[in-house]
């Protein structure tokens, strides 16, 4: 008698995760739909000084990479935390997915989630400061982040003190 686990059947490293991308055009459903058959990854808590090639090298150990493409602050046009990674099939990116998430690159644990597939002006931060959105009210300082955040480092008077 042969017992099928459930462990085989779900893989919560490769499951859909309940984020919703608030700027995606359609319903919830196609953004599922596209999430699950997507060779996309969305990776995050980057370091701003982390390179494509670091990333390159990490990731491809999981499969054969198509493209990476760095997020920008879209001001600066600096690195600001996040990349996404192409893969040319899905095997390759549900291995990145079990394998890769929560592991070490540049000093930081990375995170990393399906996304519905890069499309042109993604690659920008769309936070109000050009950057990404958790950065503007980080309270803490991170200095492979920028240091404090951004509406932070506008409360903070010269001499290192907090106006608030």
């Amino acid at each position: 008698m042969s017992v099928k686990l459930n462990a085989l059947n779900s893989d919560s490293y490769i499951d859909v995760s309940e984020y919703v991308d608030q700027c995606f055009k359609g319903k919830r459903y196609e953004q599922e739909k596209l999430l699950k058959q997507s060779n996309t990854l969305y990776v995050g808590n980057l370091s701003f000084y982390t390179t494509e090639e670091q990333v390159h090298e990490l990731f491809s150990k999981s499969g054969d990479v198509k493209r990476i493409i760095i997020g920008l602050d879209k001001i600066k046009k600096t690195a600001c935390g996040f990349c996404f990674v192409e893969y040319y099939t899905r095997a390759d990116a549900e291995h990145a997915m079990r394998f890769v998430n929560g592991t070490r690159l540049d000093d930081r644990i990375i995170r990393t989630d399906w996304d519905t597939g890069f499309k042109e002006g993604r690659q920008y931060g769309r936070g109000k400061s050009g950057g990404q959105v958790r950065d503007e009210y980080r309270q803490d300082y991170d200095p492979a982040r920028g240091g404090y955040g951004k509406l932070a480092q506008q409360q903070r008077v010269p001499d290192g003190r907090n106006s608030f």
